[in-house]
C-alpha cells in the first residue's frame, strides 16, 4: 500500500470514504468507477465480476453513485474512466476499484481489457490501459482511493513463451490526498480466490462492513 495521508486526512477519509456503522453520510458527492474483467480468451478468472458486483453493493449502501463496467474492452474501459473523471468535482470523494489481470512494464502499471492481444512488450501500452489515466482524473477531487485487486500471474507470458513485464504490480506514488491499495505487496503474485471472491477483496467486503475501525485498519 502506498500512504499519502496525514492524521486529518486519515479521520477525514473515515468519515467520507465508507460509513462502517452502516448510517449514510451525505455532506458530499461520493463517486465510484467499479471495473470487473475475467472473460479473457487465454486466461480466464473466475472472481472478478462477483467482486466488482459486491462491491458495487457496498459502495452504494455507503451512498456511493457507482459506475461499473464488467468484461470490458478497452474502449468501455477508457469511456467508463472519462465518465468518472466528468463527475468529479472539489467536493466529491473518489474511489476507483478494479479486479482483473494487470502487468507492470518498466515501472509502469496498466490494466488489462478482456479483448487485449499482447504478443510482446511493446504491444501493452497499445492494447492496455494505463493506470496513470486513472490517477489523473483524481485531480479534480480532494479525497480519493484506488484499490487494485490486480496483482495475478502475468496471462500473456505463457501465449508468448516468455517473460512480459514484471511481476505484480510496480508501487506508485500516490497524487495528493489520494491513498492506493494493491492486494499484495508490489512485485508480488495475489491468488484469484476459489470461492466467490478473490481472497484480497473477500476480506476486504468483510472489514469494510466492520464498525470502528480506521481506514488504515481495514486495508491492512
Amino acid at each position: 500500500m502506498v500512504f499519502k495521508m496525514q492524521t486529518r486526512f486519515l479521520a477525514l477519509l473515515l468519515v467520507a470514504f465508507v460509513s462502517f456503522s452502516g448510517a449514510v453520510v451525505a455532506a458530499e458527492k461520493r463517486i465510484a468507477l467499479v471495473i470487473g474483467n475475467a472473460k479473457y480468451p487465454e486466461a480466464p478468472l473466475t472472481n472478478p465480476v462477483n467482486d466488482a458486483n459486491d462491491m458495487e453493493e457496498v459502495l452504494k449502501a455507503s451512498g456511493f453513485r457507482v459506475i461499473k463496467a464488467l468484461n470490458a474492452s478497452q474502449k468501455e474501459m477508457n469511456r467508463a474512466i472519462a465518465k468518472f473523471g466528468q463527475l468529479l468535482t472539489e467536493d466529491s470523494v473518489a474511489l476507483f476499484y478494479y479486479a482483473g489481470h494487470g502487468l507492470q512494464v518498466r515501472g509502469k502499471n496498466y490494466l488489462i481489457p478482456v479483448d487485449a492481444e499482447i504478443k510482446s512488450e511493446s504491444m501493452v501500452g497499445v492494447e492496455s490501459v494505463d493506470v496513470d489515466r486513472v490517477l489523473d482524473q483524481l485531480s479534480h477531487s480532494e479525497l480519493n482511493v484506488v484499490i487494485l485487486d490486480a496483482c495475478r500471474n502475468n496471462p500473456f507470458d505463457r501465449k508468448s513463451g516468455r517473460a512480459l513485464g514484471a511481476g505484480g504490480l510496480a508501487q506508485m506514488e500516490a497524487p495528493k490526498g489520494s491513498m492506493i491499495a494493491y492486494s499484495t505487496a508490489p512485485g508480488k503474485t495475489a491468488a484469484d480466490g476459489d470461492g466467490r471472491n478473490g481472497a484480497y477483496t473477500q476480506a476486504l467486503l468483510r472489514y469494510i462492513k466492520e464498525p470502528g475501525l480506521s481506514i488504515e485498519q481495514v486495508f491492512k
